[in-house]
């Protein structure tokens, strides 16, 4: 059975994304959750995970970290990972691989927490460029492929990629087109996302780090911890 490291759910946007595929496509695993301490976790994670960070997967002595490697992973042993269609599989490891590596802004001044609602003190130009990005990009993918998911009628690695940013749309309140909206309550309702929030919400732990940076750009307008 495979086994995968993850940090606190309320926080832990790269842990989120292969827990949700693996549940939404009923692939069995052991979870084993290390919370987040104060300041670098390096030497704790490194327990598990050779870059000292979540999630990390291990399967019969083989260990695959980084959230990427471990979807590409799982796509070799399990159906349905990435859209069948050649097209939209182009299309969803394209979009799955610029979330990867992009949308800093979106990162920084809008960091996961599922568990409270902040208002922003402002939409700068750097934020409205990424929201004006992701935007454009969802809207793409619902338009090609017909939705109600990023690249058509199933829960695929995109989707996992995105599921970060539809908490993140939820707790800031972020301005999108109504498709896209659309899009972010179609996939909080997801049984995955259900069950992650639902846990998040009961976790007892609170990292001044994280729930800082939370608060760097905005008010905190309501807990639900």
């Amino acid at each position: 059975m495979y086994t995968l490291y993850i940090a606190n759910k309320n926080y832990s946007s790269w842990s989120l994304r292969p827990w949700a595929l693996m549940t939404e496509l009923g692939i069995v695993f052991k979870e084993v959750l290390e919370p987040f301490g104060a300041g670098s976790n390096w030497e704790e994670f490194r327990r598990f995970a050779p870059n000292g960070k979540v999630p990390c997967l291990v399967d019969d002595g083989l260990t695959v970290w980084d959230s990427l490697s471990i979807v590409e992973f799982l796509a070799e042993r399990h159906p349905g990972v990435w859209p069948a269609q050649s097209a939209a599989r182009a299309w969803a490891r394209s979009a799955a691989a610029e979330m990867h590596s992009g949308f800093g802004t979106l990162r920084t001044q809008c960091p996961m927490s599922c568990g409270i609602r902040v208002h922003l003190h402002e939409i700068g130009p750097a934020l409205k460029t990424d929201l004006g990005r992701l935007d454009e990009l969802w809207r793409d993918g619902l338009d090609r492929f017909g939705g109600p998911f990023l690249a058509g009628e199933t829960f695929t690695a995109v989707d996992a990629f995105f599921a970060p940013v539809a908490f993140r749309v939820q707790t800031y309140g972020l301005p999108l087109s109504e498709p896209s909206r659309a899009y972010v309550q179609h996939l909080l309702q997801c049984a995955s996302l259900r069950q992650w929030q639902q846990q998040a919400l009961a976790e007892p732990w609170r990292e001044p780090g994280h729930e800082a940076d939370c608060l760097a750009y905005g008010t905190l307008t309501a807990d639900l911890r």
